[in-house]
């Protein structure tokens, strides 16, 4: 079963920081929005391997994201 997870960038001086939302110990770093998103999934797959090693539940992604506009 495929599941969808909702991924967050975030540019920092060393180049950008991933992390899942429904997910937020599947954490990344890379250089490039590129390579930090090669990394997230690298980072993702490996954590389905150890859940499903440990017996744990993993995190399904149900997630609905809305943009709020507001006066700054």
């Amino acid at each position: 079963m495929t599941h969808t997870y909702t991924a967050k960038y975030r540019q920092i001086p060393s180049g950008y920081m991933a992390q899942l939302i429904e997910w937020p110990e599947v954490i990344t770093e890379g250089r490039t929005i590129e390579k930090c998103r090669a990394m997230l999934q690298d980072a993702l797959d490996e954590m389905i391997k150890a859940y499903k090693q440990q017996k744990r539940e993993i995190p399904i992604g149900r997630v609905l994201f809305e943009q709020m506009p507001a006066e700054v």
